[in-house]
């Protein structure tokens, strides 16, 4: 049976903006309040610059944190957050502390207190600490035992060297080391507001949500210093790191190629060419080891960004005996995007797909949230959003092939490889010169 042909692609919608409205406090927690009135709910974001922070401490204070305040247990946290049909959470990442929250927007203001009290009287009880020391403890030991985990692990001390991007999860004696006194220590130093953002995206009139958060968080201060990242070092393709798991039925592929900030010029044209080789399904690469030789299920590449810098990150998990044949094709593929233009065809399906992906990423109000809250960030604002669209869709097939000559080129990728080294050294060899270490190293 032959295949039915597709239909024509529609139109591309036009990107709607919500209205906002933004203050600066006295403080210097800036305030960013978005309408969204597709439920009543509102999304709340508190990023608060974290980088540079002791790995272990950081970590558990964002497991501790909602432990208790001077005034409420943890359960009585809890319980009030339920009553305005909400909740609250904290995280760490490189270059953030991030508490994330929801609840009904008539209990924006209860939530908004909730979230104050957290953070000017977090008191980190003893046992609460000790459970969550052990369950962080736990939870690195599963991660350590996991392939995607030790190759990213790999690729990130390969990229980064001495920069705190270069290892982003502590050991776990480090964590077992950390007490209440020290987390309450750090507190004081990084939960400050200067320089802290906090989005708020919902049923609510931006500037009555400004009002209220200025009511509950504008007493909210810090003694704290601010700390500043390097830039990312640039990256030194070298030999390929390959990282000995003996017994391993698959292996790892991870390879890392230079990127652009949001704000440069190449941005869009680079987000279509990385779509193009294998950031979406109807790429080449996943058209190529997935589709055609059965190699993986689901290779993926995407552009990563950080306060320091980008990075386009490829990764695929493969069977062991074809390691090599997978690597070749990994390469063949940038190289071919690298020096022969895409087809117009192609070019369109991926602004489509990446015009598409924006108006989904705006569509819901916790996406809404997470959007707004990564640009501010990054210091950008919600109206980035449509410059970058018309970039995308002004981006041609010059631009693309220019982007990737300039950034996909194999040449310039860092490359490891986590496997059975007895069984995938030699093939892989006759690729390029290779390095090897355990994967304990």
């Amino acid at each position: 049976m032959s295949a039915r042909p597709l239909p024509p692609l529609g139109p591309t919608r036009r990107l709607k903006l919500p209205s906002q409205a933004e203050r600066t406090l006295g403080n210097g927690l800036t305030v960013i309040a978005v309408r969204r009135t597709a439920v009543p709910l509102v999304e709340l974001r508190l990023w608060m610059p974290f980088g540079r922070a002791h790995l272990a401490r950081g970590h558990l204070l964002a497991q501790t944190m909602l432990s208790g305040t001077e005034t409420m247990s943890s359960v009585q946290i809890a319980a009030e957050l339920q009553k305005i049909g909400g909740g609250l959470s904290a995280g760490l990442d490189p270059d953030r502390l991030m508490l994330s929250g929801t609840g009904l927007a008539t209990g924006l203001d209860r939530l908004l207190e909730i979230l104050a009290e957290v953070l000017t009287g977090a008191t980190y009880p003893a046992e609460w600490v000790a459970t969550e020391r052990d369950r962080l403890v736990d939870g690195i030991q599963v991660a350590r035992s996991q392939p995607a985990h030790l190759a990213r692990t790999a690729l990130l001390k390969r990229i980064y060297g001495r920069h705190p991007y270069a290892v982003q999860t502590p050991e776990p004696e480090q964590v077992r080391a950390v007490r209440p006194a020290a987390l309450r220590t750090l507190h004081a130093q990084r939960v400050h507001p200067a320089g802290a953002v906090l989005v708020l995206v919902g049923d609510v009139r931006p500037e009555r949500a400004l009002d209220a958060a200025e009511k509950a968080l504008g007493g909210w201060s810090g003694d704290g210093y601010a700390t500043e990242l390097p830039p990312a070092p640039p990256l030194v393709s070298g030999p390929l790191l390959l990282v000995d798991r003996p017994g391993s039925v698959q292996s790892s592929l991870r390879l890392a190629l230079p990127a652009v900030p949001r704000t440069h010029p190449d941005h869009a044209a680079l987000q279509l060419a990385n779509l193009i080789f294998g950031g979406y399904f109807s790429s080449r690469w996943v058209e190529n080891i997935r589709e055609d030789k059965g190699y993986t299920y689901g290779p993926h590449s995407l552009v990563e960004h950080s306060v320091a810098g980008s990075l386009l990150v490829a990764a695929a998990e493969v069977a062991t005996e074809v390691t090599a044949p997978a690597l070749l094709e990994t390469r063949y593929e940038l190289g071919r995007l690298a020096t022969v233009a895409p087809t117009p065809d192609e070019l369109e399906q991926a602004r489509q797909y990446a015009l598409g992906t924006l108006q989904l990423g705006v569509s819901t109000q916790a996406g809404l949230a997470s959007l707004v809250s990564a640009y501010a960030g990054n210091g950008l604002r919600l109206d980035f959003l449509s410059e970058h669209a018309a970039r995308l869709a002004r981006a041609s097939v010059d631009d693309v092939a220019a982007a990737a000559a300039r950034y996909l080129a194999p040449a310039r990728a860092v490359t490891v490889v986590l496997g059975d080294a007895e069984r995938i050294a030699d093939s892989l060899g006759t690729l390029t010169s290779i390095e090897t270490t355990p994967v304990s190293a």
